[in-house]
């Protein structure tokens, strides 16, 4: 019996190997196996596992009596490895770096220690520091040109081997403007005195060389010591590196073209949707102008249409579809069609919207636009118009006053949904109106509400004919060929007209109460008006006979109140009656045997042109309209 309780195990086979030793190399000692380091003084490693005040051989009946119990159990140390989270545990331990004169001390044995040192094996190769790598001979080996220059003047003080096979052998101590023409044809030498400068690196990218290649290139300062080249005395140098960039610069100038030929497709099919001649109203006089986005820009949807409706009444049509390139110009191209034929029916302007809302929605259902439709009647002075989300017309009067015509305005075309209204402003004679697309107005880097207030600022100011000032608000509002968008322009005057000119223009009307006497009156009265206008025998006669036919059947079909109106411009003759019925008359082939229906038949053949509308006060206008005989010169 051992000293201190512990019983004394037989002694180890000494035909069994030892644990932990050259021969068992995979077993760690286990912490019970090794001395605590409390137990032994510093400086006294001989001691470990010795307590002080023990009877001799204890510490050696400890490990004795541990190493009987290794042989026949399981080696927990080694199994453990394999547990989640021992080894982050590990690594943790083997982050406090043990030194050497500390070995030994603390909670980790020496041994152990020494084996999580971050010593590399003594068998680890070295690694090449950079300082001592060939710089010469990589410089030569790369596929990049390298050229190294120094002194005010540039003298060449070295080209390595891709900088030969490009351009040739290249004297050294040379100035580089007799050395390397290359660089002069690149427009470097400029960049060369201005890194030299500031010592600071610059970047030129894409430059094409005389030999038709194309290179990026960066030039940075280097300091080049006395005899390290030829030439080079220890004056500030210039070290330039020029990549192959050739693929890459054809690519793009390929994509470029590509997009350039993309945009003149877009740009021609968006001018052919366009109309290419306006129509000229006989009460107005107008002008349009269309520039496309500058060369970077994709063309956009915009566009504009002036649709004369008879009668004297005159449509007004600017738009623009969300999006660029060739899909929004067809789209575009399909509304412009509709609008036309929409306008046609001579419907109230917010009933034109709503159809064309239906019909955006069913050409795309992701594509929007906006639109504004305005329809002028001269008789009433006044311009009606509804707005699909688009930015507010505006209208100059004679004393230079600009009011903007910005309610109601509903969602844009292609959202669903939505009753449309119409809305009104005057246009009297000598009053200006402006129709226009966000690209004449919109900046990036102001309020939408503010381009608006300088182009009213512009249209106050703005004198003379439609199409000057059409160009003149282009040019106020800074739209120039690099535009970042396209622009569309209507712009449509009523003339004030005195003198002879207004005698070509004249106004008569009848109120009719209706009666037996009703056709004899207006007979009577067109005949008088049409004489005092000194229209010739031939025109008078038909005039005449087209009041007549219009008031009976308005006597027939109608209800009071009745109007006829006899109205001239410079180029035809309109006759109007109107009356309280809404009911829409329409041509029809009357039998051998009826006793009606032959009056729109009669008027329809009479009349150059002729129609019927609806009046936003409920009932009917029907009219018809002669061409007056051109004035030989």
């Amino acid at each position: 019996m051992i000293s201190g309780g512990v019983t004394a195990l037989p002694e180890q086979d000494p035909t069994k190997p030892a644990r932990n030793t050259p021969e068992h190399p995979d077993v760690p000692t286990r912490p019970h196996d090794q001395a605590s380091p409390t137990a032994a003084p510093r400086g006294h490693p001989g001691t470990t596992g010795a307590t002080p005040g023990a009877p001799a051989g204890t510490g050696a009946g400890h490990r004795q009596h541990h190493e009987a119990r290794g042989k026949d159990s399981v080696n927990f140390t080694r199994w453990s490895a394999r547990l989640p989270g021992t080894q982050r545990r590990a690594a943790a331990r083997t982050e406090h770096t043990v030194t050497p004169d500390r070995r030994g001390e603390g909670a980790v044995p020496a041994a152990r220690a020494e084996r999580q040192s971050d010593d590399p094996p003594d068998d680890t190769p070295p690694v090449p520091a950079v300082d001592d790598l060939p710089t010469r001979e990589i410089l030569d080996r790369i596929p990049a040109l390298v050229a190294l220059v120094h002194g005010h003047d540039h003298r060449t003080a070295y080209v390595n081997d891709a900088y030969v096979a490009a351009f040739g052998g290249r004297p050294l101590g040379a100035p580089a403007r007799e050395a390397l023409p290359e660089l002069d044809a690149l427009g470097l030498l400029p960049l060369l005195d201005q890194v030299l400068r500031s010592s600071k690196p610059r970047t030129v990218k894409s430059r094409k060389a005389p030999s038709g290649r194309s290179y990026t290139i960066t030039c940075t300062p280097v300091d080049v010591p006395a005899g390290t080249e030829p030439g080079a005395g220890g004056e500030g140098g210039v070290l330039i590196f020029a990549a192959d960039v050739t693929d890459h610069a054809e690519a793009a100038e390929r994509l470029r073209a590509s997009e350039r030929r993309q945009r003149e497709t877009a740009v021609t099919l968006q001018r052919s949707l366009l109309p290419q001649e306006l129509e000229e109203p006989d009460d107005l006089r107008i002008a349009a102008v269309y520039h496309p986005g500058g060369t970077e820009t994709a063309v956009g949807g915009d566009w504009y249409d002036v649709i004369t409706l008879g009668g004297g009444r005159t449509a007004l049509v600017i738009g623009d579809v969300m999006g660029r390139g060739v899909r929004a110009a067809a789209v575009m191209g399909q509304l412009r069609t509709a609008v036309r034929a929409y306008a046609r029916l001579d419907l109230p302007p917010h009933e034109v919207l709503q159809l064309l809302d239906g019909l955006a929605t069913e050409i795309d259902a992701n594509q929007i636009a906006t639109c504004a439709y305005a329809v002028h009647d001269p008789n009433e002075g006044r311009l009606v118009y509804a707005s699909a989300g688009h930015l507010p017309i505006l209208v100059r009067d004679e004393n230079g006053s600009v009011q903007r015509a910005d309610e109601p305005i509903g969602p844009p075309l292609g959202t669903g949904g939505w009753m449309h209204a119409s809305g009104s402003i005057p246009l009297c004679p000598g009053s200006t109106a402006v129709l226009y697309t966000d690209g004449l107005v919109e900046r990036r880097n102001e309020d939408l509400d503010e381009g608006i207030a300088a182009l009213e600022r512009a249209l106050a100011g703005a004198t003379g004919t439609p199409q000057v000032i059409c160009d003149r608000l282009v040019r106020s509002t800074g739209v120039t060929a690099d535009h970042d968008d396209d622009v569309a322009v209507l712009v449509l005057q009523h003339p004030s007209r005195t003198g002879p000119d207004g005698d070509l223009f004249r106004n008569a009307a009848l109120e009719l109460l209706g009666g037996v006497e009703a056709a004899p009156r207006a007979r009577a009265f067109a005949s008088g008006v049409l004489t005092s206008w000194r229209f010739p025998p031939e025109l008078h006669d038909l005039g005449v006979l087209a009041a007549s036919e219009l008031v009976a059947n308005s006597l027939q079909h109608g209800t009071p109140p009745m109007r006829l109106r006899l109205r001239r411009t410079d180029r035809r003759l309109i006759v109007e009656v109107t009356d309280g019925n809404d009911h829409l008359p329409r041509r029809r082939r009357a039998e051998p045997g009826d006793e009606s229906g032959r009056g729109i038949s009669i008027i329809a053949t009479i009349a150059s042109n002729w129609g019927s509308r609806r009046t936003p006060g409920g009932g009917k206008a029907v009219w018809c309209e002669f061409a007056l005989p051109r004035a030989t010169p």
